[in-house]
């Protein structure tokens, strides 16, 4: 039997997401969470193409299917943190968030793609060279004005302007206006979604800024 959660029947025991839905109504998903996913965490299995799918289930307008999936900073180290490359890049990534956090930089969330989100030790012979990510945030309190947040944004150019370090790594000020917000979330979307080269369609992950990292920090200081 199928598991209740908001509105939307899974199979396979637990229902594999939690937080916030988009709901199609009277609409269900029906495969094995036991089968899509890691172990139980909201990060699907790679597909044959050695990408995160695009979608789980077998009905791609269903929005609660749909990538981004929405995972914690431990999911993100328990599934990818599985050699001395990638946790040198995941420590790179919460240094940047930390360092995002410590300016006032705290209300949003990220896409996280690119090589890391890959299967790419199977497909290319190789570790991932960086993340790609694009931070969708709100301005801090002092720096609300196009003056001031131009001020902050020069003062703070070593977290504005990719690469840093190994995260190829972009913003988006959720202050804009709403017609160039959905112009630049459109972009970014279209833009992850798909290889750069073989415009394979794949899917990404989306981590809240405010998640707290400690537990995730820990578990990579016992890891090469």
């Amino acid at each position: 039997m199928g598991v209740m959660h908001d509105g939307l029947t899974f199979s396979g025991g637990t229902a594999p997401f939690n937080g916030s839905w988009l709901k199609k109504p009277m609409s269900v998903i029906s495969f094995d969470s036991r089968e899509a996913f890691r172990g139980g965490m909201l990060i699907p299995l790679f597909n044959q193409s050695g990408v995160l799918p695009p979608f789980v289930g077998t009905d791609p307008t269903v929005m609660a299917g749909c990538s981004p999936y929405h995972v914690k900073s431990t999911e993100l180290v328990a599934a990818f943190a599985t050699s001395p490359e990638r946790n040198s890049l995941l420590r790179q990534l919460f240094q940047y968030r930390a360092d995002l956090r410590a300016i006032g930089i705290a209300t949003g969330f990220q896409w996280l793609d690119g090589s890391f989100m890959e299967n790419v030790e199977i497909v290319r012979g190789r570790p991932p060279k960086d993340i790609d990510l694009v931070t969708f945030a709100h301005r801090p309190q002092h720096a609300q004005t196009l003056a001031q947040w131009g001020a902050f944004i020069s003062a703070n150019s070593v977290l504005f302007l990719p690469p840093i370090g190994n995260l190829d790594a972009y913003f988006v000020d959720l202050n804009l206006p709403v017609g160039v917000l959905v112009s630049r979330t459109a972009y970014w979307a279209g833009l992850f979604s798909h290889q750069r080269v073989t415009a394979l369609w794949k899917g990404l992950l989306q981590l809240d800024l405010a998640e707290d990292d400690a537990a995730a920090i820990s578990t990579l200081g016992a890891l090469p």
